[in-house]
């Protein structure tokens, strides 16, 4: 295909979702380039990342590789809350972090390819093509638009106005802090596993990372973890997400901006909640950061020439570990129709859309029975289809951070409720 003749489509964000757009349109012969709203760099946003067999697919069929991407887990293991063993299982996974990630991507798409400084102000459709049309007074024609601006998408505000995002009456408190500042005990307790405490009504999770400069040895790393705490009402969430300025904050909250009250109230429950060991992770976080939980469930993601991907999509909970997975993976999904249809871009569409939207449908769903698992207490209700015959530690266990294709693959062992594997035993 000559480069005269060969389809353009213009991404706009420039986070995990179009730069995975990117990459693999490319791949399949298009002209691609990004468009990014924000003026800085965005790879210094720090998270832990479970991956799956669609990630390191779509990293490789992007030209990137998955090599060396994460740190292997070799299982998972729930403490009780005086830091006992409530119960372990075997699920072999790779964990990685926001930040290698968003540097592995990025540093296989051109300069020239990526527009930062961009914020969309509409996106024009005609029978044949799209433009794009920025506050800067750019404009991007295309063949085709793909929206991958995130939760606060306006792509999706100007094509699908009715579907919006629906907090689920809880956050997450996030860090992430060097392996090595952490004691010995700390480290030798937590060490390459996905561990879990679930305090009535919350849930706290932490697992290892590479460091930021992507070593991967015992103690080179870092240790991240989430803590799921109910804020239900909205006096609960304006005290979390209104900073020393004033400003409320609706999805995130930076960690410069956290309310220094807040981050004092989450360090006094940690010392009444939870096993010592996390409470030396919380401790040693010097500026947490702040996430409010959403669900965002889109009834339509394709809109004759645009389409919406990643989270301007679909946003399902994070418990399911799966929102950089399915973001890198509606990108692979689309370029693959697009190849198959041969040149007939509204048929690669349109047999896109058949796969994604039932997709993303159900990822919500799940996502939504998981957040369940948070008010389970120590027994799940019979009637959950997450909780039958299991305690509520072992289904955290089994189903949290699982894509189809880990289970198909029989990743997942029996789980032991009784602790005693890995060599630990219940107190």
């Amino acid at each position: 295909m000559s480069e005269r003749l060969a389809p353009r489509a213009v991404a706009i964000g420039g986070s995990m979702a179009g730069l995975a757009a990117a990459l693999l349109l490319r791949r399949i012969g298009w002209r691609v380039t990004v468009h990014e709203r924000s003026g800085e760099a965005l790879a210094s946003r720090g998270a832990g990342i479970l991956t799956h067999p669609e990630l390191l697919a779509a990293l490789d069929a992007g030209g990137v590789g998955s090599a060396g991407i994460g740190v292997p887990i070799a299982g998972r293991i729930v403490f009780d809350l005086d830091g006992g063993v409530a119960g372990v299982h075997d699920m072999p996974q790779l964990a990685t972090s926001w930040d290698a990630l968003y540097r592995r991507m990025r540093g296989g798409l051109p300069d020239d390819a990526y527009r930062s400084g961009q914020a969309l102000v509409r996106v024009e459709t005609r029978a044949d093509g799209a433009a794009a049309v920025f506050a800067d007074g750019a404009r991007a024609e295309g063949d085709l638009i793909v929206g991958c601006d995130g939760v606060r998408s306006t792509v999706r505000a100007q094509l699908a106005p009715e579907a919006r995002a629906r907090y689920a009456g809880y956050v997450a408190w996030r860090g992430m802090i060097p392996e090595r500042a952490a004691g010995a005990a700390t480290r030798a307790r937590l060490a390459n596993r996905l561990s879990f405490c679930l305090p009535p009504g919350e849930q706290f999770l932490c697992y290892p990372v590479a460091g930021e400069d992507g070593r991967m040895a015992p103690g080179d790393r870092r240790l991240n973890w989430v803590w799921y705490r109910p804020a239900a009402t909205a006096r609960a969430f304006d005290a979390l997400f209104t900073d020393a300025a004033g400003t409320r904050h609706d999805v995130s909250m930076p960690p410069d901006r956290v309310p220094a009250e807040a981050a004092a109230a989450m360090r006094k429950a940690a010392r009444a909640l939870l096993p010592q060991f996390y409470r030396e992770l919380v401790e040693l976080t010097g500026r947490p950061f702040l996430q409010a939980i959403y669900d965002l469930d889109s009834p339509e993601i394709a809109f004759g020439r645009a389409v919406l991907a990643g989270d301007a999509a679909f946003v399902a909970r994070p418990h399911t570990g799966f929102g950089v997975t399915k973001a890198v993976s509606d990108a692979a999904a689309l370029a693959d129709s697009l190849a198959a249809a041969d040149g007939d871009i509204d048929a690669g569409i349109a047999a896109w859309r058949a796969k994604r939207l039932p997709f993303g449908h159900a990822m919500v769903a799940r996502g939504r029975r998981l957040g369940r698992l948070l008010d389970m207490g120590r027994d799940a209700p019979e009637t959950d289809p997450f909780g039958k015959t299991r305690r509520a530690a072992e289904s955290v266990m089994a189903e949290t951070g699982i894509s189809d294709a880990m289970r198909s693959a029989g990743a997942g062992g029996r789980a032991n409720e009784n602790g005693g594997g890995n060599g630990e035993a219940r107190r």
